[in-house]
């Protein structure tokens, strides 16, 4: 049987894993920019998962990633400053 390309796209993943990371930096380091980066990760791989898939994984990383953006500008409620 021929396996289809399109059913097997690990974007999904990706942008989980990297959503959960980015949401650990931005809460232990207290990196907005990080914060953001895993919240934008999150919608990312919200956009592109299929609906045969569990759901706890990614909502976890979700609320994370949110969380990190709530946290981060609830002990520093300054604007970002750019990371250079």
């Amino acid at each position: 049987t021929e396996t289809n390309p399109a059913l097997e796209d690990p974007t999904p993943d990706y942008m989980n894993l990297l959503g959960m990371v980015f949401s650990m930096c931005g809460l232990m380091l207290k990196l907005k920019w990080c914060a953001w980066i895993a919240a934008y990760c999150s919608f990312i791989s919200f956009a592109n998962s299929r609906s045969s898939e569990d759901t706890k994984q990614m909502m976890s990383s979700f609320m994370l990633s949110i969380s990190a953006v709530v946290m981060s500008y609830l002990q520093n409620p300054q604007p970002m400053s750019p990371p250079w």
